[in-house]
């Protein structure tokens, strides 16, 4: 198998990626993302052992490149800790929103975050893909943790705050938020987890 990139590699990625995106990693074919990305059957297992090895790929990239948004949100900007972390969730409902709604204000066809999409899915069917998930996971939690242990150090919110313990229950409730607001068809399962958000934050130390 070729381990090299290339544009051809990045194409099939980027074509498999929109296909499960929309319709998860069982219900898209290797047909299907040949057809999708116009390559034979040849170029794909070029590039890629497997299916299983494809969708490993695809979310070790999709990972690194959330991870770096996310940095990039959380960078200090000379706001406090806490607004660019409420910046982050508040950013977390636009691209979770499927259907038009009031309270989503640029709906969305297919969700966007393939964490919320394939976890999951792929959990009781590919040991790797699990490991991938969970490892950029806990990625994210620890970028949370970080912005509130700067959100403590700059006051805005309590002294006593456990960073780790409450960036790991923030992820845990926006996770679920997303999965309801799946079920519900609407955003309002991100408003109330906006205002649980602030409630587990508590009241700015300054």
């Amino acid at each position: 198998m070729g381990t090299d990139q290339s544009p051809t590699k990045d194409h099939i990625l980027n074509c498999g990626e929109r296909l499960i995106a929309s319709k998860g990693f069982v219900g898209v074919g290797l047909s299907e993302i040949l057809t999708a990305a116009s390559v034979p059957k040849g170029s794909f297992y070029h590039y890629f052992s497997s299916k299983e090895r494809f969708g490993e790929e695809l979310l070790n990239r999709y990972l690194d490149d959330y991870v770096a948004q996310l940095d990039d949100v959380l960078k200090a900007d000379g706001a406090s800790a806490r607004s660019r972390l409420m910046r982050y969730w508040s950013s977390w409902k636009v691209s979770q929103c499927e259907v038009s709604d009031s309270s989503c204000p640029e709906p969305q066809t297919g969700s966007k975050c393939l964490i919320v999409k394939l976890s999951a899915e792929v959990a009781d069917i590919s040991e790797s893909m699990r490991l991938t998930l969970r490892g950029g996971t806990d990625r994210v939690v620890q970028r949370i943790a970080q912005c509130l242990e700067d959100a403590r150090l700059d006051g805005s919110v309590a002294p006593g705050l456990d960073a780790a313990e409450t960036a790991l229950t923030l992820y845990e409730l926006w996770l679920g938020a997303s999965l309801l607001a799946k079920l519900r068809r609407d955003g309002t399962p991100f408003d109330h987890a906006l205002i649980s958000t602030e409630r587990v934050l508590g009241p700015a130390a300054n």
